[in-house]
C-alpha cells in the first residue's frame, strides 16, 4: 500500500503562489498517493463558539478531519498575511480544533513551507506554524521557505534558484526516507 499523502496551500487566492510551491513539491512525490486540496473546498463560517452550539461542524470539516487521519505525511504552505496565517487556513484551522477527543493534526508528519515575493519567503508564518502546531499534535519533520517567488520559481521548472532547489529536494528526500 502507497503512503498517503495530503498537499494543502493555506491561501484562498486563485493564483496562490503557495498553492503553486506545495503542488509542485507534491509532485516530487511520484510514487505515493498524493491528493490535493484546495482550501477553497472547505470553506466555512467564521468561527464561534456560538455557531459552533446551534449548527455544529460543517461536513465538509468532518470530511477534512477524516482524510488528515487518513494520511501519512501533509504538505502545506502557508501564505503570510501580515504576518501570521491568512484567515481562510486560520479558520478551517480552529474549526477542526474543536472537534472533540482529537487534535487537528492527529500526530501525522508535516512538511512545512512557505513562499511570498519578499526576501524573508513567508519566515515569519512558517515560525509560527512550527513553534504552534506541535501542540495542535503535528509532528514537524521538515520545513522551507523559499523567498523571491517571482524570480526564483518557474511555472514549468519549479525552484529554479540552484540553491534552493538544492535544499527542497535533499528534504524531499529526507521526508522519504522517513516514510519507508
Amino acid at each position: 500500500m502507497k503512503d498517503k499523502i495530503l498537499a494543502l496551500a493555506g491561501s484562498s487566492s486563485k493564483k496562490s503562489i503557495n498553492k503553486k510551491l506545495v503542488n509542485w513539491v507534491a509532485s516530487l512525490f511520484e510514487n505515493y498517493d498524493t491528493e490535493l486540496l484546495d482550501l477553497n473546498d472547505y470553506e466555512v463560517p467564521l468561527f464561534s463558539v456560538d455557531y459552533e452550539a446551534d449548527y455544529g461542524f460543517s461536513p465538509r470539516i468532518l470530511e477534512l478531519h477524516h482524510k488528515i487521519s487518513q494520511s501519512d505525511l501533509i504538505l502545506i504552505s502557508l501564505a503570510e498575511h501580515n504576518g501570521s496565517y491568512s484567515a481562510a487556513f486560520k479558520n478551517v484551522f480552529d474549526w477542526l480544533s474543536r472537534i472533540p477527543n482529537t487534535s487537528v493534526f492527529q500526530g501525522k508528519s508535516l512538511f512545512l513551507m512557505s513562499t511570498s515575493p519578499g526576501a524573508r519567503g513567508g519566515k515569519s508564518v512558517l515560525d509560527a506554524a512550527i513553534a504552534r502546531f506541535p501542540f495542535n499534535g503535528a509532528v514537524v519533520a521538515e520545513h522551507f521557505s523559499l523567498p523571491k517567488f517571482y524570480e526564483t520559481f518557474d511555472e514549468n521548472d519549479g525552484i529554479i534558484d540552484v540553491e534552493k532547489k538544492s535544499e527542497i529536494l535533499e528534504k524531499v528526500k529526507y521526508i522519504k526516507e522517513l516514510l519507508v
